[in-house]
């Protein structure tokens, strides 16, 4: 995919999607569906809860807001990612960065992504944020620094049920360090 783009895609149960960060320090947005039910999707709390941590990797399931898991994480080189933020909107980089430009975000590259599968923009919820590095003091504040991918580094999810899933390859300077490069992906 290239810098500041989405796409959408079928992940069949069993199948394996495999997202690698190219050149480092780019962040992933990734967001699902059941494929044969759009009204139930990923779940940040759920799979938070479930797995009774906030940074994710091998071993650990996503899992949906009715409590089913959709993914499986089996393979990461890098080991860490958010599951924290939501995806970047243009109302987000009004509101908090103060700028009423135009600026591309994720939540635009996924709704453009899904509305081919007739996906309601506001079903898009928290995104799993592969290769974002946020960190949460003692006091609850977050911060996000430069991610710690680096070339080549990548996650491979396996399909536990048939998914309509959203890749982004992240257009917020703040998650990037500075820069938007391309995003790898491939099913198998």
């Amino acid at each position: 995919m290239p810098p500041q783009s989405g796409t959408s895609f079928l992940l069949k149960k069993d199948q394996y999607l495999k997202v690698t960060d190219p050149m480092g320090e780019q962040v992933s947005d990734l967001f699902c569906f059941n494929a044969s039910d759009l009204s139930e999707s990923l779940s940040a709390g759920r799979s938070i809860d479930y797995n009774d941590r906030i940074y994710l990797t091998t071993g650990h399931k996503l899992y949906s807001q009715r409590s089913n898991p959709l993914l499986e994480i089996v393979e990461d080189t890098c080991g860490r990612h958010d599951f924290l933020m939501t995806p970047c909107s243009l109302r987000m980089f009004q509101i908090v960065a103060g700028n009423e430009d135009y600026h591309p975000s994720c939540h635009e590259n996924l709704c453009n992504a899904f509305s081919k599968h007739q996906i309601n923009p506001d079903h898009i919820s928290t995104t799993f944020n592969i290769f974002m590095n946020v960190t949460v003091s003692p006091e609850g504040e977050l911060a996000i620094l430069p991610p710690v991918s680096r070339a080549g580094d990548h996650i491979v999810f396996k399909a536990m049920t048939d998914l309509i899933v959203g890749l982004t390859a992240c257009s917020h300077e703040g998650s990037n360090n500075g820069t938007f490069k391309p995003i790898h992906y491939q099913i198998r």
